[in-house]
């Protein structure tokens, strides 16, 4: 396999000032045109378009509280476990994250602060492609729940328009998710956005899919809140010679397995951990069921990058704000502090990016693309809404009125101005008459 090597120089031309690739116009065409029939005809066009890309309607939309019932019965209990205890790790990082109503500023005169207030309606989309991901639920609706956010529903298509998947439906059920929907695609983004006779519209989709998944949220955010629109998963590792060359290969083919857009990197100070790296994934890629996908991800994507120094490799990863890193170094926990821009960061030999995307309890829906540089993962606070409030007492207002006058006047808003001077000429006047 030919995983590209590139010097500092090369890495920069090739990563760093080339942009990610934009929403092709087609795939919006396609997603606004799904959309715009389901905003007029309802649970009709839901139909038409699940018939169409899914082959079969399902009897019913809803999934029951038969089915949700019967999902445990296929499952193995120790797949239920390690969902449970997962679930149990994820709801107490999260619960650190719960903020409240506060007050800020407080005096006789004037107070300040904020109503921290749940979002009432959450949808959440689940793929169910070629494969399912129970991890997904867990990630997306126990942060809402702790957020206090009063109706979480769930879209997934059908398979075959029978069930969805039983290992959806117990994940469901741990993370506190309501209603679950059958029907996937742009048609779901539609009706959890504007609504159909049978879902009812939401005020937040949260959750990953498709292209045409991501053009349809693109399209219908402002109408309802979205989570963000993520691109293809990317890691990148930062190792020194002291670094595992079997555990740096095997983590970079867990990120290339994913799609061959998935983008795995390597910053390494020793050229023969790179070396070494490279005899590893040649071999373990033989035994990959997804050997191909990988490959060729890591063939197009990838890169093996020889760095002079840590520091440089530091700077390199914080223009590149990729959303994972790990940090494979002697003394990883030192390093911590250099980390600028970087969706979520995992230290150490023994912590694999996917130890987060399952079990850990930080959140594994994260910023991709260099969107780190200006964002977060997702937390509770994105099911939160923030409500500033204020009190002035009549001595207050008098006190700010000349600063108000001043900047309302300077930007032309005199009616800015006289809302303050009004109150206090009324006062005035009313203590004149009083005297």
């Amino acid at each position: 396999m030919n995983i590209p090597k590139y010097t500092k120089t090369d890495f920069e031309t090739m990563f760093l000032t080339k942009k990610a690739k934009k929403m092709e116009i087609k795939t919006l065409q396609v997603a606004q045109q799904v959309i715009d029939d389901v905003r007029q005809n309802g649970q009709q066009a839901v139909e038409k378009y699940v018939k169409q890309f899914d082959g079969q309607v399902p009897e019913s939309w809803i999934v029951t509280d038969e089915e949700r019932q019967q999902a445990r019965e296929t499952v193995s209990d120790d797949l239920i476990q390690a969902l449970e205890k997962a679930a149990q790790n994820i709801r107490s990082f999260h619960s650190k994250q719960l903020q409240h109503s506060r007050l800020m500023t407080t005096s006789e005169e004037v107070i300040a602060g904020q109503l921290f207030r749940p979002i009432e309606k959450v949808g959440l989309y689940v793929p169910g492609g070629t494969a399912t991901y129970p991890s997904t639920v867990l990630m997306n609706a126990i942060p809402a729940m702790i957020a206090g956010v009063k109706e979480i529903v769930m879209t997934t298509p059908a398979k075959n328009g029978g069930s969805i998947s039983p290992i959806l439906c117990i994940a469901a059920d741990i993370a506190g998710v309501q209603t679950i929907y059958k029907v996937g695609g742009i048609q779901a983004i539609a009706a959890l956005a504007y609504g159909t006779e049978i879902i009812t519209p939401v005020n937040k989709i949260v959750g990953p899919g498709n292209a045409y998944v991501a053009a349809a949220k693109k399209l219908v955010y402002g109408d309802v809140g979205i989570d963000m629109i993520a691109g293809p998963s990317e890691v990148a590792i930062i190792a020194d010679e002291t670094a595992h060359p079997k555990y740096v290969a095997a983590d970079l083919i867990a990120q290339a397995e994913h799609d061959t857009q998935a983008r795995a990197i390597l910053l390494s100070t020793s050229n023969a951990l790179i070396e070494a790296v490279q005899q590893e994934i040649d071999h373990q890629c033989t035994v990959l069921p997804r050997k191909d996908i990988a490959a060729q991800s890591l063939e197009e994507q990838g890169a093996l990058v020889q760095v002079d120094s840590i520091e440089e490799a530091f700077s390199l990863v914080n223009q590149l704000a990729p959303e994972h890193l790990e940090i494979q170094c002697k003394e990883p926990l030192t390093l911590l502090g250099k980390v600028q821009n970087a969706g979520s960061v995992f230290l150490g030999s023994y912590t694999p990016e996917p130890i987060g995307d399952y079990f850990a309890g930080p959140n594994h829906v994260l910023p991709t693309q260099g969107n780190a540089k200006y964002s977060s993962g997702l937390s509770v606070d994105d099911f939160i809404k923030k409500t500033s409030f204020l009190y002035y007492s009549q001595n207050a207002l008098r006190e700010a009125a000349p600063y108000v006058d001043q900047i309302a006047k300077e930007e032309h808003l005199e009616g800015h101005a006289r809302a303050v001077s009004v109150r206090l000429q009324d006062n005035d006047s009313c203590s004149k008459t009083s005297d």
